[in-house]
């Protein structure tokens, strides 16, 4: 059985996992060698452990530049946040953690909830294609959302251009509001980013493979533990799936 999944997750005989740079919670660090360090390349490493390989990282600046390069077969297995959108190509493992994501207000904003932020005439900063910024593709009805192509270009924009709202993960929107003197960080979430392991649709042995390690990664504690190692704030164990 080992040998169908390695035949299916890494026929080049190396794992080949896709690593997106841009998220600073599941990758905090650089080895001296320039490999990425923190909680996402560590479980790409234990995978690869767990079938007797060795691993290759291949990064990616965005999320979204990591989605579609399954279509190119630069990666084996691509860890991101799932979501229906990149579903379509990707067979993704239940979440191993999750996000919070929230808004950040200016100075004097009269919102003070989330339910407040999807009205007219409200304009919302956003990183495009990030995972909660497809949630917001799809969920938001009445505001405008700004789409910037990073996190610090969605953050100036927000400033330079006076908008209603910024949204972000909870823990970045933390270091950006104390650079904005007046303003908050809503209560609450709209939604919980859920960082996955994901690999093409045709691997279907694969995927079952990681489902179940990602299962007992949860289970066993090993999340857990890659999150103490680094020192993240604002990850937490994703439950365990249905």
């Amino acid at each position: 059985m080992t040998a169908d999944i390695i035949s299916e997750l890494a026929p080049t005989g190396v794992l080949r996992a896709g690593i997106n740079m841009g998220n600073f919670l599941l990758v905090s660090g650089s080895s001296p060698a320039g490999d990425p360090e923190g909680v996402a390349p560590d479980m790409a490493a234990e995978i690869a452990r767990r079938l007797g390989l060795a691993v290759a990282y291949v990064p990616f600046e965005r999320p979204g530049l990591l989605a579609d390069a399954i279509e190119e077969g630069v990666w084996d297995i691509g860890l991101i946040g799932a979501e229906p959108q990149r579903a379509e190509k990707i067979a993704f493992s239940p979440a191993y953690v999750e996000i919070a994501s929230t808004y950040l207000v200016p100075a004097g904003s009269a919102i003070q909830s989330i339910t407040e932020v999807d009205r007219p005439g409200i304009r919302i900063a956003v990183t495009a294609r990030s995972a909660y910024g497809l949630w917001l593709d799809r969920n938001i009805k009445q505001a405008e959302l700004v789409h910037s192509n990073s996190l610090d270009s969605a953050y100036e924009q927000f400033v330079a251009e006076g908008l209603d709202a910024l949204a972000g993960l909870r823990p970045r929107l933390l270091s950006d509001v104390e650079k904005l003197p007046g303003a908050r960080i809503l209560e609450g979430q709209f939604s919980a980013v859920q960082q996955a392991v994901g690999t093409a649709r045709r691997n279907t042995k694969a995927a079952a493979f990681l489902r179940d390690f990602v299962e007992e990664a949860k289970a066993s504690g090993l999340v857990a533990e890659l999150i103490q190692r680094h020192g993240i704030v604002g990850l937490s164990v994703a439950p365990a799936a249905d």
